[in-house]
């Protein structure tokens, strides 16, 4: 029997500065996600974060939390629900980090006669801290827990013609009655050189060619695996989608963490230098998350447009993650189904 796993990023039990500990300690030990010596990182983490950070982040989360709960795990419930009903076996939902563990989630599909899984990393764009700490961590639980189990997975999709269109005009939609005179799409940052780390040709990627950035242009093999790459291209495609003009839309990464250099340009200082130079009305859109969370209703949301108010701008539209969009869901649902169809013809 099959089965298939949605699996998103997580989210603490509550906005809570205990729980919020516990989780950021989770994320952030993790080798993929800050990627030093583990001496390195349990003093960077355990000795410095972890005595600092809890505070202020649970202050950021009291900011979104709802009702119900997390605004990513309760979006992320609602999209599992409606997957479900486009796919006649079992759709189960797990957190890479958190108490919706990837165990538990397999263990679920396990307890309804699952022998096969496709995996489904919510994420339209390969990287180490995602896709890959998904994909290793569900491998390493599958041999220990579950030898029998056969797990397969979705490859990035950042540039699938179809998902391009449902991102394309959900931005479409969500803008159809505002005045726009400049467009961000800003990604969640990586460490530059989790970029070289990632390049298979060992020598392709170039992160710090910030304004130039000739190798994302240049076709080649470490474009599966260049992060970067993948969310310019987005930006690209998108834009050739919508028609728009060259200069009224532009690329940043956002959440950077630490002194070490991070890919440019950076969201905050691009919403600024966009206000400075007088653009008044600005939209932004988030293509690396497909649910909305903290970076993008507290960061974003929030804080980006205090920053362009600060500035001189007037109107800043934030645009919303997929979420539960129709189209959003019949392409996952079609993904799944896909799966499915070709291990029957195999």
């Amino acid at each position: 029997m099959k089965g298939a796993l949605l699996v998103n990023l997580g989210s603490p039990d509550s906005p809570e500065p205990k729980d919020v500990k516990k989780y950021l300690g989770e994320f952030l030990m993790d080798e993929r996600v800050i990627d030093v010596p583990l001496w390195a990182r349990t003093l960077l983490v355990k000795g410095i974060i972890l005595n600092t950070r809890p505070k202020a982040s649970a202050k950021a989360y009291k900011k979104i939390w709802w009702e119900e709960g997390s605004p990513l795990i309760v979006l992320s419930e609602q999209l599992q629900e409606k997957v479900q009903e486009h796919v006649a076996f079992p759709v189960a939902l797990a957190m890479r980090y958190g108490s919706m563990t990837i165990k538990k989630g397999l263990q679920e599909l396990v307890d309804k006669g699952c022998d096969e899984v496709f995996l489904v990393p919510l994420y339209p764009q390969f990287a180490m801290a995602t896709t890959e700490t998904i994909l290793v961590l569900a491998e390493e639980i599958r041999q220990a827990h579950f030898p029998n189990l056969k797990i397969e997975s979705l490859k990035p999709f950042y540039n699938n013609p179809e998902y391009i269109s449902v991102l394309a005009n959900s931005i479409k939609e969500d803008l159809k009655d505002k005045e726009y005179e400049h467009l961000l799409f800003s990604y969640h940052g990586i460490p530059e050189r989790h970029i070289r780390k990632s390049d298979i040709t060992k020598s392709h990627c170039k992160p710090s060619n910030k304004e130039n950035c000739v190798c994302c242009k240049t076709p080649s093999k470490a474009h599966e695996f260049c992060y970067k790459h993948q969310c310019k291209e987005v930006t690209r495609l998108v834009g050739e989608y919508l028609e728009l003009e060259p200069d009224t839309y532009s690329t940043s990464f956002q959440s950077r963490l630490g002194f070490d250099p991070w890919l440019q340009p950076y969201t905050d200082r691009t919403i600024e230098r966009l206000g400075k130079k007088g653009i008044k009305n600005m939209a932004i859109v988030t293509p690396a998350f497909v649910s909305d969370c903290l970076e993008t209703l507290e960061e974003i949301a929030m804080e980006g447009e205090e920053i362009f108010h600060e500035v001189g701008g007037k109107d800043f539209t934030t645009i919303p993650c997929l979420n539960t969009n129709k189209d959003w869901v019949a392409f996952l649902a079609k993904q799944i189904n896909e799966w499915s169809k070709a291990k029957v013809q195999a």
